[in-house]
């Protein structure tokens, strides 16, 4: 494995064998940001209060603003062999297929999604609450963090709260139509409270932690901010 890489077998093996959030592992990349990040995220975390986002009319939709991000180009994934794999502390582990998610109560948002790099775009998502897949798996109380594993290797982490967020989506529609595979499909993220970096795409795993891993996320892992709260 690579160090842009991740893999369920790696996390698990720093959840089973130790590797996890201490001394050691705040030295693994930038020494100064990984003493601050934790301070960092707790004070964003003490001032994140999940009210709901005032969403957007139909009509201020962006058709062709939202701009095609990528670090590794647009895996190839057969939707009728797809399977969302939801594990970690939580009561039942999920394998759920795209009909799965479609027979789940469905919401549609019309939210801004917003860039580091400095751009922004207002896009209608459609999906499942990502709160009611985390229900369904029955999160356990020592559950407080949630990482995410795309298909394309890219990797993420969220805090619990803005994944129960009503707000946060795993999207399989944009612009009311089938989610394009070079936007994620055939499942993403989508939410109004968190930076794009945040929002990966070609979501094939979900791992509910009860802390902090070393690898936290691949920009955050290279100086970005971990919270990253709008």
């Amino acid at each position: 494995m690579t160090e842009d890489k991740f893999s369920r077998r790696q996390l698990l093996k720093w959840v089973g064998g130790g590797l996890l959030f201490n001394a050691v592992g705040t030295l693994l990349y930038d020494p100064l940001g990984k003493l601050i990040m934790p301070v960092n995220a707790k004070l964003s975390e003490a001032f994140y209060a999940p009210k709901l986002v005032p969403e957007f009319d139909l009509h201020q939709v962006d058709l062709k603003k939202l701009i095609v991000n990528s670090y590794n180009g647009t895996p190839e994934i057969d939707g009728r062999a797809f399977r969302l794999a939801v594990s970690g502390q939580v009561q039942q582990d999920l394998r759920l297929s795209l009909a799965d998610l479609q027979q789940m109560p469905y919401r549609s948002e019309i939210i801004q999604h917003v860039c580091v790099e400095g751009w922004a775009a207002v896009v209608q998502w459609g999906g499942v609450r990502l709160a009611d897949v985390l229900d369904r798996a029955g999160v356990k109380p020592q559950g407080k963090y949630v990482y995410f594993a795309s298909a394309d290797g890219y990797y993420e982490s969220w805090d619990l709260a803005a994944a129960l967020h009503p707000q946060t989506l795993l999207a399989y529609q944009k612009n009311d139509g089938l989610l394009p595979a070079e936007h994620g499909g055939p499942l993403r993220l989508a939410t109004p409270v968190k930076l794009g970096y945040k929002l990966s795409k070609w979501v094939t795993e979900i791992i509910v932690t009860d802390r902090l891993l070393p690898k936290r996320g691949y920009w955050e892992d290279q100086g970005y901010d971990w919270f990253a709260g709008i």
